[in-house]
């Protein structure tokens, strides 16, 4: 393994994964968002919504998500919508990540005590006060665990994005074997960065776990 050619590697690896850590958080961001209204739709009484969100979380969790990136990339452009890379990586990874977030968020709600429900509609909140004041807080407490394992399952899941020309860790690491036909150095270094990236920030989400079950 030659220490020259790692070093000329390194700095544009290091390009790529701060692209990959920037799809990741923009993508759970939104997909929390988009898990968060899901959840709450899957849990209406409202048949029609239940229904929609329902289908919804089946489409994105039953189907792989490079099958979802070509559809985004490479079928669009058939009716009309063309996507850039970058565009399609955030609005796939976003769409496939709310799919499972809105399951996790939906099993936090459910576990919260339901007489909590009961005392905050006899105190006169709403729905909407009794989910931001009182429920979902609480939800993410206890959803930081199955959190965590998302982000760090998206992280890695980010490499799919090579595949439509997406410069991520991934992507950057194909094309500086392609152009110094050295596969060892490229995909070593690539491995110990995504190694490196996943520990910290299991550390992160272990930190904070940590912290919010002492209250």
């Amino acid at each position: 393994m030659d220490i020259n050619v790692l070093k000329d590697m390194f700095p544009l690896l290091i390009q790529g994964s701060l692209m990959t850590i920037e799809l990741t958080i923009i993508s759970v961001v939104f997909g929390t968002i988009i898990g968060i209204l899901t959840a709450l739709q899957k849990l209406s009484k409202n048949k029609l919504l239940a229904s929609v969100a329902g289908f919804y979380t089946w489409i994105f969790r039953g189907t792989p998500m490079l099958l979802q990136l070509f559809v985004l990339y490479y079928g669009f452009p058939f009716v009309g919508i063309q996507l850039s890379p970058f565009q399609t990586a955030i609005i796939g990874l976003s769409l496939n990540s709310g799919a499972y977030m809105a399951e996790i968020i939906r099993g936090g709600i459910l576990s919260v005590d339901k007489g909590q429900f009961e005392a905050c509609k006899s105190l006169g909140f709403t729905y909407f006060d009794t989910m931001k004041r009182v429920i979902l807080p609480q939800t993410f407490k206890i959803i930081i665990p199955s959190v965590g394992n998302e982000f760090i399952t998206m992280l890695k899941d980010t490499s799919l994005v090579s595949t439509i020309a997406m410069e991520e860790l991934m992507r950057k690491a194909q094309l500086l074997y392609a152009s110094s036909f050295r596969p060892l150095e490229a995909f070593f270094v690539t491995g110990c960065l995504y190694l490196l990236m996943t520990t910290i920030f299991t550390t992160v989400f272990s930190y904070y776990e940590k912290k919010l079950s002492v209250y």
